[in-house]
């Protein structure tokens, strides 16, 4: 019996970018970017582009406290500001698992069990849901949320690409 082995393939990539709002769909379109020759599915696409633009958001907004390009209905709130923080995105491929951190050196989190609960927000007034981490659990096979008060945070994410079932019709 004549056995190969298959070396799983690495490729990865990590950007830095200034923790401002439209950098967010930078962000997503860059990772979407970065798995397409994976030929992924629209429905994985969007998935995956949904946690990663939640991760920036979550890294801008409460990580570096910057509301500027987030205010309710196009209105300035009188605390926006635009704070000089980078977002780092890293991404790895192997095979067909892609791995994601997004880490900022923002404020951190005190209570990640917390934070994590779905509608909890620290920024009701900016009309915020509370379900980031919610859908970042939901559309992602693996969510990790690593903070230290007043250092940062990291988010690490994981999806198999390529595992959704194929629904066909009855014969």
């Amino acid at each position: 019996m004549n056995s190969q082995v298959v070396k799983t393939v690495k490729n990865e990539m990590e950007v830095y970018f200034d923790a401002i709002s439209r950098n967010e769909s930078f962000a997503r379109v860059a990772v979407a970017a970065f798995v397409t020759h994976l030929n992924p599915t629209l429905e994985e696409l969007a998935d995956i582009k949904t946690a990663v633009s939640e991760a920036v958001t979550n890294a801008i907004i409460h990580g570096y406290e910057n509301f500027n390009g987030y205010g309710r209905h196009g209105e300035q709130i009188s605390a926006m500001r635009e704070n000089p923080g980078k977002v780092r995105l890293k991404c790895v491929l192997e095979g067909d698992v892609l791995h994601i951190e997004i880490e900022d050196k923002g404020k951190g989190i005190d209570n990640i069990e917390q934070a994590m609960e779905p509608l909890f927000t620290t920024k009701a007034e900016l009309e915020r849901s509370g379900m980031g981490f919610a859908f970042m659990e939901a559309f992602m096979d693996d969510l990790e949320v690593d903070s230290v008060p007043e250092e940062g945070t990291v988010v690490r994410m994981k999806k198999k690409l390529g595992s959704s079932a194929w629904i066909g019709c009855e014969e």
